[in-house]
């Protein structure tokens, strides 16, 4: 994981958790995009290629992606106790929501108009996963796996998930164990070179 490269970084612990506050507070159902926007856009923390990394660090350690992102980010700036404000700041507000609308859930959830406004939500979060994958499609360039395998990668996975229905788990070990085979064998190469 590398988390270095960018020129900004938190001046403080309560900047910290009102940051992961507010990433955590925008996404509903996918806060990678927002952290991506947050963290390397507006912030500066991070740069494309540090995020790239990082998360993909992240999708390897159990637990949400954003979780284990927001643990290494505030680590790395502030020790034990940055990654332990972070996660508050992750996880403190989204839980109170959730705490309140479960206690609505009972009555409200059986209108046609909370079903249909659950169902756009999820059609927007899928739109800010793809946005986010294009937008940082070009640090791809760096990966030791390349651009063309990457993208050949993700389109066997989505085929196999979406259209085949194989298992996730499957998918993963799969293709994830191909990918990483494939890195590994271009790295090799490229060390070898004089």
């Amino acid at each position: 994981m590398i988390i270095g490269g960018a020129s900004a970084a938190p001046a403080s612990l309560s900047e910290l958790f009102w940051a992961f506050s507010r990433l955590a507070l925008q996404g509903f159902g996918g806060v990678i995009a927002v952290a991506q926007r947050e963290l390397v856009e507006r912030l500066g923390w991070m740069t494309r290629e540090d995020f790239v990394e990082s998360l993909a660090a992240a999708q390897v350690l159990p637990g949400p992606n954003v979780i284990n992102l927001s643990l290494m980010i505030g680590d790395k700036f502030f020790g034990l106790r940055g990654a332990f404000v972070a996660l508050a700041g992750m996880l403190f507000f989204p839980a109170l929501i959730v705490l309140g609308l479960a206690a609505l859930a009972g009555h409200y959830l059986e209108l046609p108009q909370v079903a249909g406004a659950l169902r756009g939500m999820g059609a927007v979060s899928a739109g800010l996963i793809i946005a986010t994958a294009v937008k940082l499609l070009p640090a791809m360039k760096a990966s030791p796996l390349g651009m063309l395998p990457a993208l050949l990668l993700a389109v066997l996975a989505i085929v196999a998930i979406a259209v085949m229905r194989v298992p996730l788990i499957w998918v993963v070990l799969g293709l994830g164990g191909l990918g990483v085979l494939l890195a590994a064998r271009r790295l090799r190469r490229d060390k070898a070179r004089p």
